[in-house]
């Protein structure tokens, strides 16, 4: 008997919850629940219909939507039939998101009608698109100009799909990062990355009892968006597992603290911005959070914010990853006896990259790929290996030799290692200040501003100085009144204590009404120096 032919294929996701706990439910906003069982005949559906129209193993379908049911369910059925996902990010300018369509070569768009205008204002230079299918919430829609409405569609399909086996190393999903410089880059990932990143996130966050934690007993919430790497690959994990998922659609925050308590969630991600909205919120103060798991990523967790979300009572910790690398490489999880420790040593470890996944190799490396000393001190920069890292970038050899120079995906984050293998990132590459000659950190003076009560957000960027080439300024977003000196002489506190390099004295505040985002929500750097460091 053969066994070496078994494909690592998205497919074996969808086998384990609609065989064993078919009456689970998915529940999209407070409006549609359906089971397991209902979930693989509606992507059953899904394979018949784009079969129908014509689509053939590697064809690109794209989907513009809100996180949704839907979106899952073409998570699902497109992957399955040897087709491409191409997860449009709908925050992106309309000239970004037409280069990415025509990049990747998108067959049909899948696209909420909420998203209609953008593709208006474009469509008339759309080259490669045959077809468009609405995703509608309203009966008066108009279907001008598209093959048909996602539901009524699915509504003539069989509930029965024979789906086939081909290469686990055929692509399945594509995206495109929100780089600093020119237009996105393109990343891609086969069926066995994503098979393995699933494994690999779902053994790694299961291998302690104590701390964080996901289960078939969890309910499981992303509010990460899932045009942003897979939803950072949970859906995939969430459907392996077999638990209730909820999503949320259009991120409104009465709406996602009313599902968190009505539903019952128990486990979610975001990153830090996100967290920030949900905490301000008054409604916040009169629930009940005790059992509310969340990973945190995309950006760094301040502490005051971490400590703030503990004393509610959520289980938050860090998660680390980047769009190239599908993307969870580390979580920071803690031991039976860490979380016996003081609050604030709790958020010290919390805030941390943390320790890698099963089967990622990282390594901190100095400018000639030497790996640096293991004492917390020391700091150089991630480079990873792992069996679901992105082979390259779409259609970008340069780019690509770049990120895997020497044999290792470079990360371009900054960080340091402990004797326990506990990884910090001190900050990004581009992002470092060379304050006459010394490197002073960027995150770790946002960690200590933001620790200040009258300090809503944070973010520091370099400015020219001629005595010092750089030196921090700090863009500063109260809660209350705040005089600049008082920012100053809580920070200089922290560097007197030895906390911060002694560079960081010459700090300069800036206090501001907003700090520019990403469209996934992290502080926009680029942005913010562009605006404000050669007008200081």
């Amino acid at each position: 008997m053969q066994t070496d032919n078994y494909q690592l294929l998205i497919k074996n996701i969808l086998q384990n919850p609609s065989r064993y706990n078919p009456n689970q439910e998915i529940v999209y906003k407070d409006q549609i629940r359906i089971t397991y069982q209902e979930f693989h005949q509606r992507v059953a559906k899904l394979a018949n219909l784009l079969t129908s129209m014509g689509v053939k193993q590697g064809d690109t379908i794209a989907v513009m939507d809100y996180d949704s049911h839907r979106y899952l369910e073409l998570y699902f059925a497109i992957p399955m039939i040897g087709a491409i996902l191409h997860m449009i990010n709908v925050r992106l300018s309309p000239e970004q998101i037409l280069y990415t369509i025509d990049h990747a070569e998108d067959d049909i768009i899948f696209i909420h009608k909420d998203f209609l205008p953008i593709i208006e204002q474009i469509k008339g230079r759309i080259d490669t698109v045959k077809n468009y299918i609405l995703i509608s919430e309203d009966e008066n829609t108009s279907l001008e100009n598209v093959y048909g409405e996602y539901e009524e569609l699915l509504s003539k399909q069989e509930t029965l799909y024979d789906f086939p086996d081909f290469s686990e190393n055929t692509r399945a999903t594509t995206f495109y990062t929100t780089g600093t410089t020119g237009m996105p880059k393109g990343v891609y990932f086969t069926h066995r990355q994503l098979v393995l990143h699933t494994l690999g996130v779902s053994t790694s966050l299961n291998a302690s009892i104590y701390q964080g934690n996901f289960h078939e007993d969890d309910v499981y919430m992303p509010i990460t968006p899932m045009f942003h790497v897979h939803a950072w690959g949970l859906p995939y994990v969430a459907t392996l597992l077999g638990v209730k998922q909820v999503y949320p659609g259009k991120y409104i925050p009465d709406l996602l603290l009313e599902l968190i308590e009505k539903e019952k969630v128990t486990f979610s991600h975001c990153v830090p911005t996100i967290l920030h909205m949900l905490l301000s919120n008054p409604k916040m103060e009169n629930m009940d959070l005790s059992k509310w798991k969340v990973i945190i990523g995309g950006a760094a967790l301040p502490k005051a914010m971490c400590k703030k979300a503990l004393l509610m009572g959520i289980d938050i910790f860090t998660g680390y990853g980047m769009s190239e690398t599908c993307p969870i490489l580390s979580l920071a999880k803690l031991s039976k006896e860490e979380l016996e420790l003081d609050i604030d040593t709790q958020c010290d470890i919390r805030v941390k990259t943390g320790k890698t996944l099963a089967f990622v190799e990282a390594k901190i490396v100095d400018e000639e790929m030497k790996e640096i000393r293991h004492n917390g001190e020391d700091t150089g920069e991630i480079v990873v290996r792992a069996p679901w890292l992105t082979a390259g970038y779409f259609k970008d050899e340069k780019n690509s030799k770049n990120l895997w120079k020497g044999g290792y995906l470079h990360t371009g984050d900054v960080a340091n290692i402990n004797e326990k293998s506990f990884i910090k990132i001190t900050d990004r590459t581009k992002d470092i200040i060379k304050v006459g000659g010394e490197w002073v950190s960027s995150l770790e003076l946002e960690d200590i501003i933001n620790q200040h009560p009258n300090v809503s957000e944070v973010a520091v960027i370099s400015m020219p100085d001629e005595r010092w080439g750089e030196r921090p300024l700090a863009l500063v977003v109260t809660n209350k009144e705040t005089e600049e000196k008082e920012i100053l002489s809580f920070a200089k506190e922290f560097i007197k204590k030895g906390i911060m390099a002694r560079e960081s004295m010459l700090l300069k505040v800036k206090f501001v009404a907003s700090i520019d985002k990403t469209s996934v929500g992290k502080i926009n750097k680029k942005a913010l120096r562009e605006n404000f460091s050669a007008k200081q």
